[in-house]
């Protein structure tokens, strides 16, 4: 009969996600994983497979329990008016709380963009998913607070607020100021439209 598992696998997850989303890939050590998460490094390699799987596991768990859920109020069938200036004033919250999670350490994922895990394809697809979903998102909320606007005016406000989160979530970890800046003009093109642009 097999060892009964002494540990809840999503418990391990999030707080390995913790770890990578400060320290980066790289930069979480076995050591700070093994004491983080309450396993040694066999059972972190038994059930993961590598610490690689162990972030790839915490990547899929940021997105499904922080980014997701977020977003969820704009990939519904029928998007609110109010949605996407609700989720850039919630963000906008988050990144002004100076000792916030988000404000310190900005977007798992676009952190690791900028890190050397990203000359990895898996990575960089990951990366390129996240803001595909991000567009996505923006774009039905886009399309729901200026319903006569044509899908070339949509994309254009659609990608002009995607730049602006991503910049905002890469930003705040050394210029807070200038995230809410950028987040303050996303809001600004969600109140305005195109009018906004010109």
């Amino acid at each position: 009969m097999g060892r009964v598992q002494g540990y809840v696998t999503q418990d391990v997850v999030r707080a390995a996600r913790s770890v990578f989303w400060e320290h980066g890939f790289e930069g979480a050590a076995l050591p700070v994983l093994e004491v983080a998460t309450g396993l040694n490094r066999s059972s972190i390699y038994h059930a993961f497979g590598s610490k690689r799987g162990l972030f790839d596991a915490a990547v899929a768990s940021y997105l499904d329990e922080v980014v997701r859920p977020r977003l969820r109020p704009l990939t519904l069938t029928a998007v609110a008016p109010h949605a996407l200036a609700t989720y850039l004033l919630g963000l906008r919250a988050a990144l002004a709380e100076p000792a916030s999670f988000t404000a310190v350490n900005g977007c798992l994922l676009l952190n690791a963009a900028g890190a050397p895990i990203a000359r990895d394809a898996a990575v960089r697809d990951a990366v390129a998913a996240y803001r595909a979903e991000l567009f996505a998102a923006f774009a039905a909320g886009v399309r729901a607070r200026f319903p006569d606007e044509g899908e070339g005016g949509v994309e254009r406000l659609a990608q002009a607020c995607t730049a602006l989160v991503v910049s905002a979530l890469a930003l705040t970890r050394v210029d807070n100021d200038s995230a809410l800046r950028g987040l303050d003009g996303a809001l600004a093109l969600v109140e305005h439209g195109t009018r906004a642009q010109g």
